[in-house]
């Protein structure tokens, strides 16, 4: 089970490690926990009337077409997009968003997903969010309320269903300093032009805000092969098309340039359950001889 904040969160971090397992026949489901409704159309193209007026029900089946293409099921949590407060001071958060949801209530959902679908893996962010989107924030701290209570027969009683203990967590770390090196690396030995030396300049000021944040750089613990997969992810984000241009700078390595310089999506395992040997190069590491999938 991969838990994201918003739809297109899901094929911009671990996609084509789902759909690797996905094909692989492990069962996989995305748990979305808010419709998006507050997000930006960053794609000038669909930058429309009618598309702003029922930005919820577009991304609704934009996700629709993105769990098709990646081969997952997916279900929307009902939570509300908290949107991204910017300016100096930020604004308050909007009434009924998501992040401002009681922990306890916001877990519920989540709770009862995980005890329903029976995940022996639970994908989720870490402290951070990956970066500081309230949204980002709460879907981890829910996350790791629901590895430990789904379990629990005490907590949350009344949602039904058997209790069940996933038996490892994942944070992703989909976007690190190491593989962007090795892929600006790639492009210039190859005599491209790198789309990566504005990301470089920008890296220190991330690190700097980061440690002032406590927030800890996190080891890869888990390095899963998934580079066959990589138009599959790059389709998937195409899906979600009020978010994604077809121009952006996603696309700007070729995907023969990832398969060779950087072939995995990468993961720190946060809490196993199992004896596991790291590194891994699989999540279900230590799971497969134990259970069957």
């Amino acid at each position: 089970m991969a838990v994201h904040a918003h739809p297109d969160d899901e094929s911009s971090k671990g996609a084509a490690t789902m759909a690797r397992y996905s094909r692989e026949g492990v069962e996989v489901l995305v748990a979305t926990l808010t419709g998006g409704e507050r997000g930006d159309i960053l794609n000038p193209a669909m930058e429309r009337p009618e598309v702003r007026a029922n930005l919820a029900e577009v991304r609704r089946a934009e996700m629709d077409r993105a769990r098709e293409i990646l081969g997952v099921s997916q279900r929307f949590l009902g939570f509300v997009d908290s949107g991204l407060p910017e300016g100096d001071p930020k604004p308050p958060l909007p009434d009924g968003c998501f992040a401002l949801v009681p922990l306890a209530e916001a877990a519920a959902p989540l709770v009862a997903a995980v005890r329903e679908f029976r995940p022996h893996v639970l994908l989720t962010y870490d402290e951070s969010g990956g970066y500081p989107h309230p949204d980002h924030i709460k879907t981890h701290e829910v996350s790791v309320v629901a590895f430990e209570a789904a379990a629990d027969p005490d907590r949350y009683p009344g949602l039904g269903g058997e209790p069940w203990q996933p038996l490892k967590m994942y944070y992703h770390l989909a976007f690190h300093q190491g593989k962007y090196v090795a892929l600006h690396e790639e492009m210039l030995r190859r005599g491209a032009d790198s789309p990566y030396t504005k990301i470089f300049e920008e890296w220190e000021e991330r690190a700097r805000k980061r440690a002032e944040s406590g927030w800890k750089t996190l080891e890869i613990t888990t390095r899963v092969p998934a580079g066959d997969y990589f138009e599959v992810r790059d389709q998937a984000l195409l899906a979600h098309a009020t978010q994604i241009a077809p121009a952006s700078s996603w696309f700007a390595c070729p995907v023969e340039v990832q398969r060779a310089a950087w072939p995995t999506e990468d993961y720190h395992l946060a809490r196993s359950l199992v004896d596991t040997e790291l590194p891994e190069d699989d999540l279900f590491a230590g799971i497969r001889e134990c259970v069957t999938l």
